[in-house]
């Protein structure tokens, strides 16, 4: 953790200074839940060698041993690659024993009631890596995309890996094919399941920790989250948990922070709508209630 925050002090406190604080000071209001799903939950991952735990909370709160899970590996280069595929074998071993793929590359095909029936079945989606920009062009505004919120309505859940992560939030990040591009505005709208907030990914990994601030620069309303690999976010309604290795949470709206940033530890509890830390690894509270 120490050697994480000192990687980022110099360059985020640079672009913190020309941020202006008292000019975005306090957050956008919003309802309430103001990020989160009314019900169901939501599950971020920020790519890389993700633990067992995180695939099997999944599945858990998806419905254990009675769970409909199905696999979106759209995201991934080729059919069969192991940037999207290789998830297959994952759920399977977190103990998903009713596991459905559904995959296209086209848009028309995304939109038809027949490809998104299993959707309406689904107790738990994945959707696993590869490139953002894949899911977004194939599915959203789609029948596809509304049966995934339908899922969220009914208490389903929606999980997400790496690129699958990114199109969970509101606003799009790295939407465009040339992946050192952090936004862009002919693919910045992502599938919304998660409102008013950007995700990133890969974050210390891939050197990006001072990305999401350069967004919010001129997106304040955003609340920015930041997914190591290796590490997970559990989202009920505003209530996000960490599980797995840190999150990084962005909120340019706090004038009291020099540095734009808060580091959460596996197990703290953080309110993404009021945007406070609820609660810190090793506090006595009962665990978020499963949807």
């Amino acid at each position: 953790m120490h050697r994480l925050r000192a990687r980022l002090v110099a360059p985020v406190i640079a672009i913190a200074i020309t941020l202006g604080w008292a000019a975005i000071a306090g957050a956008q209001a919003c309802g309430e839940p103001c990020v989160g799903p009314i019900r169901g939950a939501i599950i971020a991952a920020g790519g890389g060698a993700l633990g067992d735990e995180i695939y099997r909370e999944f599945v858990r709160m998806s419905g254990g041993a009675d769970a409909r899970i199905v696999l979106i590996p759209t995201a991934g280069d080729r059919y069969g690659t192991h940037d999207g595929w290789t998830a297959i074998q994952r759920l399977q071993a977190a103990g998903a024993t009713r596991l459905e793929v559904l995959h296209t590359r086209s848009t028309s095909i995304a939109d038809m009631e027949a490809f998104a029936a299993p959707l309406r079945e689904a107790t738990g989606v994945w959707l696993s890596g590869g490139r953002q920009w894949r899911l977004i062009d194939v599915y959203l505004n789609t029948r596809t995309h509304t049966e995934l919120m339908r899922l969220l309505a009914r208490g389903g859940v929606i999980g997400g890996n790496s690129a699958g992560a990114s199109t969970l939030a509101s606003y799009l990040l790295r939407g465009a094919e040339e992946n050192d591009v952090i936004a862009t505005s002919d693919r910045d709208e992502g599938f919304g399941f998660l409102r008013n907030v950007a995700i990133d990914q890969h974050l210390v990994q891939r050197a990006r920790e001072s990305d999401l601030i350069q967004v919010l620069r001129t997106r304040p309303h955003l609340l920015g989250i930041g997914l190591n690999e290796g590490s997970a976010l559990i989202v009920t309604r505003d209530f996000a948990r960490v599980l797995g290795n840190p999150v990084a949470i962005y909120d340019v709206t706090d004038p009291s922070m020099l540095i734009p940033l808060r580091w959460l530890a596996p197990g703290d509890v953080y309110d993404l709508g009021a945007r406070r830390l609820v609660l810190e690894e090793g506090d006595r509270a009962p665990p978020l209630v499963a949807p």
